[in-house]
Parts: C-alpha cells; sequence; structure tokens
C-alpha cells in the first residue's frame, strides 16, 4: 500500500507526530496539497468544525486524540460521509485515577503541603488540618467509562457513592441523583466526569456551588466549559466551597490568573492522561484505526 498523505487540523505532540511520520506523510493544514487529503487527525481540545470539512471535499477520515467529541461537528461529518475516530476506552484508568488523586490533594492540601515544606514554614510552625476523605460523600457527574471508574476508586477508598447524569442506569450499583444540584448537596466531593458541549455547559454553576457548601470540594477532570468559571473563582476565594482540584479550565493554557493566587486550588495542565502507558496505547490505537480505515476494514466511527 502505498504512502498516504494526513492532515494534521491541530497541533499534534511530538510522539503522535513522529508514529504518523514513520507511516505517512504529514502535513499541516496550512500545506496547499493538504487539500486533497482523505484523512485528518486532531486532538479532542482542537477537532474540527463544519468549514474545515467543507474546506476539504476529499476528506474521509478524521482521527482523533483522545475521548472528547464535543469540538468535532458530528452531524456534518455525518452528512460528508466523513468517518471520525477517536480513543473512548485507552484512557479511562489513568484518568480515573488523576481524579482520585485531585480529590486527595484538594482535601489533603498534599500541594499546599510541598509549597509550606519548600518556603521554610514547617520551621515555624504546623499547617493547619486537612478533611478526611473516609466515608465521606463523592458525587460523580456522568457515569460513562471514566465516571463509573472513578465512582469504583472512590468506593474503594471508603467513599460512599453517588451519582448524576443524564438518565438513571439500573444496573449501576450507586443510587442516582435526578440533577447536578441534587447531588452537590448530598456531596461531601462533586466530581465531574461528564462530556463538554452545548448540553452541559455550566451544568455547575453558582446554585450547584451554593448546594455543595462551604465544607465542598469541586473536582473537575471534564471540560472547563462545565463549570461556571465566574462562580467558582468566587466561591474558592470567598468561602463559598472549600477547595478544588482542577485539570482543566475555560481557557487553556492560559487560565484566568485569579486561579493562581489561591491555596484552595490544586492545580493541573490538563493531565490526568498523560501517562507513557496511555500514550503509547492512544497513538497505537489511532494507527490501527487509520490502517483499518485504508484497508477498508472495521473500526469504531462516532460519526455513524
Amino acid at each position: 500500500m502505498s504512502r498516504e498523505t494526513i492532515l494534521a487540523l491541530a497541533a499534534l505532540p511530538q510522539d503522535l507526530r513522529d508514529a504518523l511520520a514513520a507511516e505517512y506523510d504529514v502535513l499541516g493544514a496550512e500545506d496547499a496539497a493538504a487539500s486533497d487529503t482523505r484523512i485528518a487527525v486532531t486532538t479532542g481540545m482542537v477537532g474540527a468544525d463544519a468549514a474545515a470539512m467543507a474546506a476539504r471535499p476529499g476528506l474521509r477520515l478524521i482521527a482523533s486524540m483522545g475521548v472528547g467529541l464535543d469540538k468535532i461537528d458530528l452531524g456534518a461529518a455525518r452528512a460528508r460521509g466523513i468517518a471520525v475516530s477517536h480513543t473512548p476506552d485507552e484512557l479511562t484508568e489513568d484518568v480515573a485515577d488523576f481524579a482520585i488523586g485531585l480529590i486527595y490533594a484538594a482535601t489533603r492540601r498534599i500541594a499546599e503541603a510541598d509549597r509550606f515544606v519548600r518556603a521554610g514554614r514547617w520551621m515555624r510552625g504546623r499547617m493547619s488540618p486537612g478533611t478526611s476523605l473516609y466515608r465521606k460523600r463523592a458525587g460523580v457527574v456522568g457515569l460513562g467509562r471514566i465516571g463509573a471508574a472513578i465512582a469504583r476508586r472512590a468506593a474503594g477508598i471508603g467513599m460512599e457513592v453517588g451519582w448524576t447524569g443524564p438518565r438513571p442506569k439500573p444496573e449501576a450499583p450507586w443510587p442516582y441523583h435526578p440533577d447536578v444540584a441534587a447531588l452537590a448537596e448530598w456531596a461531601d466531593v462533586l466530581i465531574l466526569a461528564t462530556p463538554g458541549g452545548a448540553e452541559t455547559r455550566h451544568m455547575v454553576d453558582a446554585r450547584a456551588l451554593a448546594a455543595l457548601g462551604p465544607r465542598g470540594v469541586l473536582v473537575n477532570i471534564a471540560r472547563g466549559s462545565v463549570v461556571d468559571e465566574a462562580a467558582l473563582l468566587e466561591a474558592l476565594e470567598g468561602g463559598g466551597i472549600a477547595a478544588a482540584g482542577l485539570d482543566v479550565f475555560a481557557s487553556e493554557p492560559g487560565l484566568d490568573p485569579r486561579f493562581l493566587a489561591l491555596e484552595n486550588a490544586a492545580l493541573a495542565p490538563h493531565y490526568a492522561s498523560l501517562t507513557h502507558e496511555t500514550r503509547a496505547a492512544i497513538i497505537a490505537r489511532m494507527l490501527r484505526d487509520i490502517a483499518a480505515f485504508r484497508a477498508g476494514g472495521t473500526f469504531f466511527d462516532a460519526a455513524a
């Protein structure tokens, strides 16, 4: 099979670019020759809109790195006969691990403790107490692959688990709450694992944060758009909630500088899935899906 050209619709991580370049000619969106490509590669954070598809009438596959599809216009892809592959399974366990890490970071103040020691403040006294997690309530928003993996881990560390989502799942072993505000009122820690997009935009607003309350903790490994950041900053600065562990923001990487001054916020650079193992699995999945498309084989098509 001849060497094919692949269009990069986003700035690709070097490991992915190197893996693609070993088998394909990779062109940027600005390259004139890229207009004739059948295959495009993007990331979940950049996606592909209808205009990008219309500009490339020969496009037949968009391979996206990541689980999120909210930045890809699936309707436009479907209408144009463009298949969309992504990597929904490969990062589940590592993202769930990181969510639990952020819970500990926010409640047991791990990042803050590190700063306390490095600044020499331990020589002058002890840190004030953190918050125990044992027997506390973990409310998971979105019980998909990642949300269910988080719920299992939270139960395993002695937390009581509840959840909410678009519809009840009778097979789920944890109680369902009718909406985010109701779950937030019940929970001690509210963990966001829901997809992004218009339907979930600002799902966690001032009302939900007020329901979580001054002893509550918010953890977000979903999308920054799920949270009303202005309301979150006000709650963190004014004691409306106790703390937050955040891996995603409304504007990345240029997050609101007010977050940087908050001792009660553990901040991460959209890092939950970045392990050696998950990176290798994601890249292998993308290469398999592209090869299957070229060979006329089967692969999961999110636009089908």
